[in-house]
């Protein structure tokens, strides 16, 4: 398989990382619009030869894109940037005539009027609009297929198909005791992607009304995370299982809940108050002269790198899927997670926790497509796919997954 790996940032290096250790990849053209980045991340791989090459490109060129893909003959584009690229990637794959992978879908737009209780524009919309043409091109979109969302649907598809009859919720519960030393505030993931998700209207699904919004950091509960992160209070976000689960799966209610904190609330609503949180880009005096700058580049600019975190890193973090229901007539309650330790993902690639656990599903996800053991076309989430397949890989990709019974 050859792929055009689009954005050299912390996901998509510890991306290339995983897949070098494996055979399914012929080629990897790693791109990113800066590119001493993307040259950074194929001289760390320099020991495996000449299936890594390196290549500046912008993601919002699309006849760019679909000219790299075109060039060096790319099975499948993986979009490893944020949702702001999502679309031009997303066109220029499906005008090459290539596969499509991404971890985060196009972004949503809250309703004008009614943003806390009716959805606007939904996460995904813009692609699902979409599906038909994928269909007929005969290409796969496999979008949403990072850790959350994707491992979590993947959890969310093998709970429906072997462990319930009926489920009467599917709650993906996020938690980590992560700490970093030396910053008060330094979160672990992509800043303007956090912002986006924690203050846009998080959204929620009943079977019953469909898909509704809430007021953010709302409808909080205390969840114990196992492996030793214990009791960790989340809080509903946007975010993609939500949109993709109800799709593929039966269920009466879908929701995510993230474990924030109350200081990091705390933060994420003194930035929503002051207008950081803003991507409308407002003048401010430059060397040269009034420059356009979005307030939320500029924060995520203050902060630092969280691929370069983790040095000073310490503990677990833990993605996972709890599912209520009923099995043989009788009520039955689990949780589906993948927990890893900063510690091991430093020791064994180099990469703190949060964007290797991130990146290894969409190379998972790879390895499945290359071999035949995932295939489809249109648009589809992970949930449309047979989670069995996928599950085993994981396991043998070192990073075993469990269950725990509830109550």
């Amino acid at each position: 398989m050859r792929v055009l790996l689009v954005g050299a940032g912390g996901v998509g290096t510890a991306a290339t990382r995983i897949a070098a250790r494996r055979e399914f990849l012929t080629h990897m053209v790693v791109a990113d619009y800066d590119l001493s980045r993307a040259e950074a991340a194929v001289a760390a791989l320099k020991e495996h030869g000449d299936r890594f090459s390196a290549l500046r490109l912008d993601a919002t060129d699309e006849n760019a894109v679909r000219a790299a893909l075109t060039e060096h003959r790319c099975d499948v584009l993986f979009n490893a940037t944020d949702p702001r690229f999502v679309m031009p990637l997303f066109n220029a794959a499906l005008a090459a005539g290539a596969h499509y992978l991404d971890m985060a879908m196009s972004l949503s737009v809250p309703h004008p009027s009614r943003p806390f209780e009716e959805c606007g524009v939904k996460l995904g919309d813009r692609q699902f609009e979409l599906a038909d043409r994928w269909v007929e091109s005969e290409r796969l979109a496999l979008v949403g297929m990072g850790v959350e969302s994707g491992l979590s649907d993947v959890f969310a598809r093998y709970a429906a198909d072997e462990l319930f009859d009926e489920i009467e919720e599917i709650g993906v519960r996020d938690g980590a005791n992560l700490t970093v030393e030396g910053y008060d505030f330094a979160p672990s993931f992509s800043i303007w992607t956090t912002i986006e998700e924690c203050l846009n209207p998080p959204v929620v699904y009943e079977k019953e009304r469909g898909w509704f919004t809430t007021t953010p950091f709302s409808e909080p509960e205390v969840f114990d995370f196992p492996e030793g992160i214990g009791p960790v209070e989340c809080v509903n976000v946007e975010h993609e299982e939500v949109l993709l689960i109800p799709r593929w799966v039966d269920a009466r209610r879908v929701t995510f809940k993230y474990g924030l904190g109350d200081d990091f609330i705390a933060r994420l609503k003194t930035l929503h108050e002051l207008g950081l949180d803003s991507t409308t880009k407002v003048t401010v005096p430059g060397e040269h002269g009034p420059v356009k700058v979005s307030p939320r580049d500029v924060v995520a600019a203050c902060l630092p790198d969280p691929a370069t975190l983790g040095d000073r890193m310490t503990g677990k973090t833990c993605a996972g899927t709890w599912v209520k229901g009923t099995k043989d007539g009788k009520p039955r309650e689990v949780y589906l997670y993948h927990v890893v330790d900063n510690q091991w993902t430093m020791r064994e690639y180099g990469s703190q926790a949060v964007v290797w656990q991130t990146a290894m599903n969409p190379v998972i996800a790879l390895e499945l497509l290359a071999a035949g053991a995932w295939s489809g076309k249109g648009v589809l989430g992970p949930e449309a796919l047979p989670p069995r397949p996928f599950l085993d890989l994981l396991t043998e990709y070192g990073a075993p997954w469990d269950l725990r019974e509830q109550g």
